[in-house]
């Protein structure tokens, strides 16, 4: 050992993403500030090397092939254990409230989209190391939201609130906080909110979709283009164009005006 201490060494980063360009882009932005440590694309894969690596933090991608199709939740319950000193930022192109609520009650310490930047990234990282929860400035407002749904239902503080740190939303506290705040949002896969009091004959309709076209969905309904899309996702036009009448037919609308309106109706984008 070379008596390097934890605070001047590199901080040690592993990258979860099935995207195989995706992750070497990542890589590539992160290798000069921080060390590299691993990198894996399924569920079964980054929980070993997680295990292996005990990295300082995570990044994690939230719809991840394999084990039980839990996705980055899943990594998240099965790695915790084995690296429970590892801090975990999902980094999902998805901002919808399941998917963050999914990973933070699972324990992971911020969520941020694909759409941050390589420096607001290279920002949250330090930030998360440090002991701070990040999310990206739309998923602030929900986060706010969901704790002062806390504070009314109930009755319990949350103690901070989203502030702004850089290109993202930092919110100082502890995770065990921020677990409670994801619960009081009542958001889980596959599921509209529980405050809005929509019957579960909702759920069945968002059942219809798969998880990709879920994912066209959400990002249709917040304004995005056709080619914004495309270029989140990494897929083509043309795909865009098959799963938005996918989910048009499914759903039994007429246009993107409708399935905007739908989609606001059940608090899910």
């Amino acid at each position: 050992m070379s008596g390097e201490s934890k605070e001047s060494r590199p901080i040690r980063v592993a990258v979860v993403d099935d995207h195989e360009m995706f992750r070497a882009g990542v890589i590539a932005t992160l290798q000069h500030e921080f060390s590299i440590v691993g990198q894996a694309p399924d569920v079964e894969g980054s929980v070993a090397m997680i295990a292996d690596t005990r990295p300082d933090v995570v990044l994690l991608d939230v719809h991840v092939p394999g084990g039980e199709g839990g996705g980055g939740a899943e990594i998240l319950r099965k790695s915790l254990p084995l690296s429970p000193e590892s801090a975990f930022l999902a980094l999902s192109v998805s901002d919808s409230p399941q998917d963050v609520g999914s990973v933070i009650r699972a324990g992971a310490r911020g969520y941020v989209t694909k759409t941050i930047s390589g420096g607001d990234l290279i920002s949250s990282i330090r930030q998360v190391h440090e002991g701070y929860a990040v999310f990206s400035p739309k998923l602030a407002g929900f986060v706010l939201s969901t704790f002062q749904a806390a504070d009314s239902v109930a009755g319990a503080g949350s103690g901070a609130g989203p502030g702004s740190a850089g290109g993202s939303a930092a919110v100082g506290g502890a995770t065990g906080t921020i677990g409670a705040t994801g619960a009081a949002s009542g958001t889980g896969a596959g599921a509209g909110t529980t405050t809005s009091g929509h019957s579960s004959a909702h759920d069945e309709e968002l059942d219809r979709l798969s998880s990709r076209e879920q994912e066209v969905m959400r990002l249709i309904a917040r304004g995005y283009t056709y080619k914004e899309v495309a270029a989140e996702l990494f897929i083509s036009i043309k795909t865009v164009e098959t799963h938005v009448s996918n989910v048009l037919r499914k759903l039994q609308l007429s246009n993107r005006t409708e399935l905007t309106l739908w989609a606001a109706d059940r608090r899910i984008v």
